[in-house]
């Protein structure tokens, strides 16, 4: 997908300069229009990716310290965590990351909860802080 979306984005970028290259005040104005669709794409793909890299470096780093928790949830058959199962497990996260608020390993623990417990955006809110923490003890 991220391979289409680029290609989509050098398409409409091209398309962009075509239309201000005609000199038509019209094509222009469309032209410039376009060209930020293409800009706002191109950054959102590179923090998706960016997001994507470091989270999985994490998540690589924990797994060979054997810091990851372990996955015991009950599973639906879709492959999803049964959620109350998360949720009951959810406390003790949470309780690790205001024990030690700063320490990015709670934090993409808490990352990981939350997405078991079907709650993407914090999901990734936690482990944009644990991305943060980790690079500052860099």
């Amino acid at each position: 997908m991220a391979v289409l979306l680029a290609v989509y984005i050098v398409l409409l970028g091209w398309r962009a300069v075509q239309f201000i290259a005609t000199g038509e005040p019209v094509a222009v104005a469309l032209g410039i229009a376009l060209i930020v669709l293409p800009l706002i794409g191109a950054w959102a793909l590179t923090r998706e990716l960016l997001f994507g890299i470091r989270s999985s470096r994490l998540g690589d780093t924990m797994a060979d310290e054997g810091s990851l928790p372990a996955d015991e949830l009950p599973r639906r058959a879709s492959g999803r965590p049964v959620r109350e199962a998360a949720d009951a497990e959810f406390p003790a996260y949470r309780a690790a990351v205001e024990e030690a608020p700063e320490d990015w390993r709670a934090w993409f623990r808490l990352g990981l909860a939350y997405d078991a417990s079907g709650d993407r955006r914090r999901a990734r809110a936690a482990i944009r802080q644990a991305i943060a923490f980790e690079r500052s003890q860099r």
